[in-house]
Order: C-alpha cells, then sequence, then structure tokens
C-alpha cells in the first residue's frame, strides 16, 4: 500500500482499477486485501458487505472519475451536466458501477449530498419565492436526469449515445424549470391570462 493513502481508499482505487478487467460481482475480497496488502479481514472490517462496497467504489469514481465542476447558474449546472454524459460514455464499466450503486439502499447516513445541496442553492437563488418542499423536489428531479442512472437507463433502454441523452436531460430541464415558473406565478397570484 502506497505511504499516505489509508486502507478504505486504497480498497477503492484498487476495486475501481480492478473494474477495467472484470465486472464488478467477479471482485473478490480476497484479491482486494491481497492488492493493497492488507487481510481479506480487513477488507471486510472497511466494507463489511458487497452493498457497502459498491456504495464506496461508486462515490470513489464519482469524485475521481466523473467530478461535477462547480455550478452555480442553470446554464453552468447543464454543461457540466452534458459533460459527464460523454464522460459516462467514455467509461461505460464505471458509469453502470455507479448507476447500478444508485439503486440500492445507501449504507451510510441519510444526509443531502453536496449536489444535492448545490442543486437547491442554486435554485433558491433563481427561484426565491419558491418554498422548500418544492425547492427539494425539483433537486431531487435535476439530481436524477444528471446521474448516472439516468444514463444508464437511456443507454440500455433505448440505445442513446450521450449526444442523445444530453438532447433528452435539456428538454426534462426546460420542463422542470418551466414547472417551477408556473408554480411561482401561481403563488404570486400572476395568471399568464391576465398578461403577468
Amino acid at each position: 500500500m502506497a505511504e499516505g493513502v489509508d486502507t478504505p481508499t486504497a480498497i477503492l482505487a484498487n476495486a475501481a482499477a480492478a473494474l477495467r478487467e472484470h465486472p464488478f460481482d467477479d471482485i473478490s475480497y480476497r484479491t482486494l486485501g491481497d492488492a493493497v496488502g492488507v487481510s481479506e479481514r480487513t477488507v471486510y472490517r472497511h466494507f463489511p458487505t458487497r452493498s457497502h462496497l459498491l456504495e464506496g467504489v461508486a462515490g470513489w469514481i464519482e469524485s475521481t472519475e466523473f467530478p461535477l465542476p462547480p455550478f452555480v447558474t442553470i446554464p453552468q449546472f447543464q454543461d457540466a451536466s452534458r459533460a459527464r454524459f460523454h464522460a459516462f460514455d467514455a467509461s461505460p464499466a464505471f458509469a453502470f458501477v455507479c448507476a447500478r450503486a444508485a439503486t440500492i439502499s445507501p449504507t451510510g447516513e441519510a444526509e443531502p449530498t453536496f449536489f444535492t445541496r448545490a442543486l437547491v442553492a442554486m435554485l433558491a437563488t433563481n427561484h426565491p419565492s419558491l418554498n422548500e418542499r418544492d425547492l427539494q423536489r425539483a433537486a431531487a428531479a435535476l439530481r436524477y436526469f444528471a446521474s448516472p442512472q439516468f444514463w444508464a437507463r437511456m443507454r440500455t433502454g433505448f440505445d442513446m449515445s450521450a449526444s442523445q441523452i444530453t438532447d433528452v436531460f435539456d428538454r426534462t430541464v426546460a420542463e422542470v424549470l418551466g414547472d417551477l415558473v408556473i408554480l411561482r406565478e401561481s403563488e404570486s397570484g400572476v395568471s399568464r391570462r391576465d398578461g403577468g
């Protein structure tokens, strides 16, 4: 194990490297322990179940292979998401692992991620009159449509390329944002028929 790298990080890095040659289900705890220079028991101590390992590997991959650049505006968020769809196409094995991890029950704390908090902040800045519930709902929709899970569904279910997926993503974001405008207008008492 390289100096300065903690054991869980080394395990995740080695699991991600193994994904280049093997499906996730073929990566054993013993092989990971041997690669890192620790016992199989140590790997289990850090990742007690395959779900823990899958969630950890997906988080590691998202942060190292598919980092989402910072965004403040909706166009910046859209640009960042489009770039990720192309990155997913370039590394489909990694993207599918991230998508699969999104389908399991969370093994850690149920605290909102940085991505979710960034989406809520962006939406609150652009739509300050919306209540917290509607901000959370819109952020959840945007988060899903920018996710590896959405990419995987479009890729496998409809055989779409990243470019085609970004077209669907752009239309969906426009729909979500359009709904926010309609909601904001209805909350403020402005009606489109009144010319407002």
